[in-house]
């Protein structure tokens, strides 16, 4: 596993499993067996309804709690000081654990500066270990950055080899903050597993399109979260480490970049 090191000396696996559409006992049995293929980071959120899942496969898996990195996000309901605080608790009691590793605003609300005061004070009293945002573009997180007093930790945005926003993360790495992928695979917006040069490069390689599309991301210092619920594609994704692209072969993926969002949102 490769690591981000986040503003406050955490480190944050690169690598993670997403969980927005696993649910009931299905779901629970996905992430126990992302946690056996060796997956250290679960991307969940209140907006997926399934932290309760989440909480309990990491217990099933009788891993140490301070193994497993978990990551959730607040969204519309919990937009406000008080509606904040109290989801927070929710998110905790939910989990069943004692602290969040990772807290983000889901998206941009105009109430966004309350609710990261909420994620600031949770993180104080050690509820939470890094705050942070996501769907921010760089004007929202300036305005954010500007009036917060924990520069946020992580900016989780869309990010794939059409639309990898480097500039993004340049600017966000100059104040403090990380990036990380939500969309590495698009999210099935585009067929990125049978782009040809995804397939020739990972040839020469050992490796799949699918593959060679996330170590690009890690190598460009984005994090990423693919999900998947077949026990053989989370193996395919977890095996990244042991490859690394060419200068050329970074150049060639970058020429892919089509500057636009997929999903309209940025």
């Amino acid at each position: 596993m490769e690591y981000l090191t986040l503003n406050n000396g955490m480190r944050m696996p690169m690598l993670g499993y997403g969980t927005w559409d696993v649910r009931g006992a299905a779901g629970r049995r996905c992430i126990r067996e992302a946690l056996e293929v060796g997956y250290r980071l679960l991307d969940t959120a209140r907006m997926y309804e399934n932290e309760d899942i989440v909480g309990q496969a990491v217990r099933e898996s009788g891993l140490p709690r301070e193994d497993v990195f978990i990551t959730t996000k607040l969204y519309r309901p919990s937009a406000g000081y008080e509606k904040a605080r109290r989801d927070i608790e929710g998110s905790l009691r939910a989990l069943g654990t004692d602290y969040i590793d990772l807290l983000l605003i889901h998206e941009p609300y105009e109430e966004a500066p309350a609710m990261y005061r909420a994620l600031e004070e949770a993180c104080r009293a050690g509820k939470v270990r890094a705050v942070g945002v996501s769907n921010f573009n760089w004007a929202e997180y300036q305005r954010l950055a500007g009036a917060c007093e924990m520069i946020p930790a992580v900016d989780q945005v869309e990010s794939h080899v059409y639309f990898p926003r480097l500039e993004l993360r340049q600017k966000l790495e100059a104040r403090g903050t990380r990036m990380q992928s939500w969309a590495p695979f698009t999210e099935g917006r585009r067929d990125l597993f049978a782009e040809p040069a995804l397939q020739e490069i990972g040839a020469a390689h050992g490796k799949t399109a699918a593959q060679t599309a996330l170590r690009y991301l890690i190598q460009n210092g984005i994090g990423v979260i693919p999900k998947s619920s077949h026990r053989a594609r989370m193996e395919e994704n977890f095996a990244l480490f042991d490859f690394a692209l060419t200068a050329a072969e970074m150049e060639r993926i970058g020429r892919m970049n089509e500057g636009a969002s997929l999903f309209g949102w940025y």
